[in-house]
């Protein structure tokens, strides 16, 4: 088994232009509908990123993979979500998380957002999920996981950050860390796997 780790490339910072009303970012968005550009908006914020690297999408497909075996073992009927695109007008919000699932029959929106986070600065993702009323997000940044579970009790919704998933309940959060950051994938899902069996 290889024990080496992930490496942590330079973080981008995104391109953000302000002022813009949805209806004027909705035709930015026209423009720039082609691969290699991921758009989000906030409170008349246009937030481009530039393709993600590919230590980005390491890590992201890696997350996605460990998850979906914990979920299938389980027995949790999911249905992942992969990046769909999330948006109100009303909100003045459009974010695209890098994984996300529904763990909820017949819901319109994903249950669980996931963010894989190479870059600095932006909009603030947590308020943009807020505002979509997306009930947990997990933030991996430098081999740190942060989860934040939505809570309904004031006027308006807030997040908690909280230490133990509420959306997958029972799962090994620090064991899952030590998966992500190993440098071989096969062996990541291997240990994984006789770890939860």
């Amino acid at each position: 088994m290889t024990t080496g780790t992930l490496s942590n490339p330079q973080k981008t910072i995104p391109l953000l232009f302000e002022g813009l009303t949805w209806r004027e970012f909705k035709a930015v968005e026209q423009l720039l509908d082609r691969p290699g550009y991921r758009l989000s908006f906030l409170d008349g914020v246009l937030e481009i990123v530039p393709i993600p690297s590919e230590a980005h999408e390491t890590v992201k497909e890696r997350i996605a993979a460990l998850l979906e075996l914990y979920l299938l073992m389980a027995g949790v009927d999911f249905t992942p979500t992969g990046s769909m695109t999330l948006e109100s007008e009303t909100g003045q919000v459009k974010r695209e998380a890098d994984k996300s699932y529904k763990l909820t029959a017949g819901k319109l929106r994903p249950d669980l957002a996931i963010e894989v986070v190479f870059s600095s600065g932006g909009i603030n993702k947590l308020e943009a999920y807020r505002r979509l009323n997306i009930s947990e997000v997990w933030f991996w940044e430098d081999g740190v996981l942060e989860i934040y579970h939505l809570r309904n009790d004031g006027d308006q919704p807030e997040y908690e950050q909280i230490d133990q998933s509420e959306a997958i309940p029972g799962i090994d959060l620090a064991l899952l860390l030590r998966c992500i950051s190993l440098t071989n994938h096969v062996d990541a899902v291997r240990t994984w796997q006789q770890s939860i069996q």
